[in-house]
C-alpha cells in the first residue's frame, strides 16, 4: 500500500493510495494556512458554511438528497491544527469498487460534488449566505463555550494557551469567541476567496481507482480553482527553551471536586534534528500507554491521582502531562511526575518497559493501515513535516529504538509551565 504524491496544479498536491483493501473510498481536500488569532475562527467556519449548500443544491435537503442518490456519500467539514498550521476542508467517504453497479459513475459524481461544495457555494448577491454564516457562527460559539464542560481536555487546552501565550500555537483550531462573534458574511467571503487563491492544497485519495484516473478527474473538476501567489511560507516555530526560569505557574478555580494538574515541557534541542521514532517511544514509556511510568507508579503504585498520562506533539516540540488529583495531593503528585521523568532521563527503566512502549506505538501505527481516515491524517501530518515513511516503515523504525535513543530523546526536556485547576468551594458533580 504505497503513496503516490505529485503536484498536479500550482500549490496543489495529490496524495494517492491505490488499494482494494477497503469497501469504501476516501477523498479529502485540505487548504493550509498559518494559524493565527485573527483568521482562525473564519477559516474554521468556512468548510461548515460551504457544506450547507451549493449553487446547484442551495438547500440542505437538496444536497442531502443528492448524497443519498450517490449511495449515501458522506461529505464532512474538517478543521485541524497541526503545529502552527491550520488545515480546513472537506472529507468524503463513499462506496468503492465492485460494491455498486456503476462505480465509475459514482466516483465521478462524488468527486464532482465534493469539488462543487468547495468551489461553487450558495451565494446571495455574491456573498456567502448570511443565514448560513449566522447559523454556523452559533454552532461554533456553542462548541467554544462548551469546552469548559470537559475539565480534562479544558485543563490540557489551558496549559497550551498559557504556556504558549506568545506563540500562534496558543490559538484553538476554531479560534475564540470574540473573533467568531465578529465574523460577517462579507468578511468570511473575502477570507474564503483568499484561502482558495493563496493556500497550499493537500488532496488525499484512498481507494481502488488508479492514480492516473484520479488525477485526471480532479484536474477536470478543479479547473476553476483560483490560484494566485501561493503562500508556501507557513510553518511552526519550535521554541527550544522555557520562556522563564523557574517554570511559570498558573492556577484557576472552578466548581470541581477533582483537581486537574497539567504540566508542559519543551522537548528542547533534540528538535534541531528530531528522531521522531525515539520521541514517540520516550513518551509512551513515560506516560503514553498503560504500562508507562506515570500510570504504573503515580496512579497504580502510589495512588496519587485518578489518571496520569502524557502526550507528545512532535510538530511543535512539546510534551504535555495531564492528571486528575485530590486537591491535597498536589505537591506529592507533582513531585512524583517529575521524579518519573528524571528516571527516564537517567535510563532507569527495564527492558520490558522499553519493549512494551515500543509495541504500543508500533501496533498503533500498523492499525493505521486498517483505517482510511487514520491514513489520511497520518499522511497529512507527515507531509507537513517532510517525512516519507509509511506507517509500516515507521513502525519498523520504532521497533529499532534503543535505550540510548530514549535517553537522548528525553535529555533536553525542560519544564515551561504548570497549570492547576482547583475547586472554589462550590463544587458540582465532576467528570472523571
Amino acid at each position: 500500500m504505497t503513496l503516490t504524491r505529485n503536484e498536479i496544479m500550482p500549490g496543489v498536491f495529490l496524495n494517492c493510495v491505490t488499494t482494494e483493501k477497503f469497501k469504501t473510498g476516501c477523498l479529502s481536500i485540505s487548504l493550509l494556512s498559518q494559524l493565527c488569532r485573527e483568521t482562525a475562527a473564519m477559516n474554521a467556519l468556512i468548510p461548515h458554511v460551504l457544506r450547507r449548500g451549493t449553487r446547484r443544491f442551495p438547500e440542505m435537503e437538496q444536497l442531502s438528497g443528492e448524497l443519498d442518490r450517490l449511495y449515501g456519500v458522506g461529505i464532512a467539514p474538517a478543521v485541524r491544527k497541526i503545529g502552527e498550521i491550520q488545515a480546513v476542508g472537506l472529507v468524503a467517504d463513499f462506496v468503492d469498487g465492485p460494491y455498486v453497479p456503476d462505480f465509475e459513475g459514482l466516483f465521478h459524481d462524488t468527486v464532482r460534488l465534493t469539488c462543487e461544495v468547495l468551489l461553487d457555494p450558495c451565494l446571495e448577491n455574491g456573498l456567502l449566505s448570511r443565514q448560513h454564516v449566522e447559523s454556523e457562527k452559533r454552532q461554533q460559539l456553542d462548541q467554544l463555550r462548551s469546552r469548559i464542560n470537559d475539565k480534562r481536555s479544558y485543563s490540557l487546552q489551558r496549559i497550551i494557551e498559557l504556556m504558549c501565550c506568545y506563540e500562534d500555537f496558543a490559538v484553538s483550531r476554531r479560534g475564540d469567541e470574540e473573533t467568531t462573534e465578529a465574523v460577517t458574511s462579507e468578511a468570511l467571503t473575502e477570507q474564503y476567496r483568499k484561502l482558495l487563491e493563496t493556500s497550499p492544497v493537500e488532496i488525499f485519495y484512498c481507494g481502488s481507482y488508479p492514480y492516473e484516473h484520479v488525477e485526471a478527474l480532479l484536474l477536470e473538476q478543479l479547473k476553476d480553482l483560483p490560484r494566485g501567489e501561493i503562500d508556501f511560507d507557513i510553518g511552526t516555530d519550535i521554541r527550544m527553551n522555557a520562556v522563564e526560569e523557574p517554570p511559570r505557574y498558573f492556577e484557576e478555580e472552578l466548581a470541581v471536586t477533582q483537581g486537574k494538574l497539567s504540566i508542559g515541557f519543551r522537548l528542547g534541542e533534540v528538535m534541531e534534528d528530531p528522531d521522531y521514532a525515539a520521541l514517540y517511544v520516550m513518551n509512551a514509556l513515560y506516560g503514553g500507554c498503560v504500562t508507562s511510568k506515570l500510570f504504573m507508579n503515580v496512579r497504580e503504585k502510589l495512588s496519587l491521582c485518578y489518571y496520569a498520562s502524557s502526550m507528545v506533539d512532535v510538530s511543535k516540540g512539546l510534551l504535555l502531562v495531564y492528571s486528575g488529583i485530590d486537591f491535597d495531593k498536589y505537591d506529592a503528585a507533582q513531585k512524583e511526575i517529575f521524579a518519573q521523568l528524571i528516571a527516564v532521563k537517567n535510563g532507569d527503566f527495564t527492558d520490558d518497559e522499553l519493549l512494551f512502549a515500543k509495541r504500543s506505538i508500533a501496533d498503533a501505527l500498523r492499525a493505521t493501515m486498517d483505517s482510511q481516515t487514520d491514513l489520511e491524517h497520518y499522511w497529512l501530518t507527515r507531509n507537513l513535516r517532510g517525512e516519507e515513511y509509511d506507517p509500516v516503515e515507521f513502525s519498523e523504525l520504532v521497533e529499532r529504538v534503543t535505550r540510548e535513543d530514549v535517553i537522548r530523546a528525553a535529555s533536553t526536556l525542560v519544564c515551561d509551565g504548570i497549570y492547576f485547576l482547583k475547586g472554589n468551594g462550590e463544587a458540582e458533580e465532576d467528570e472523571a
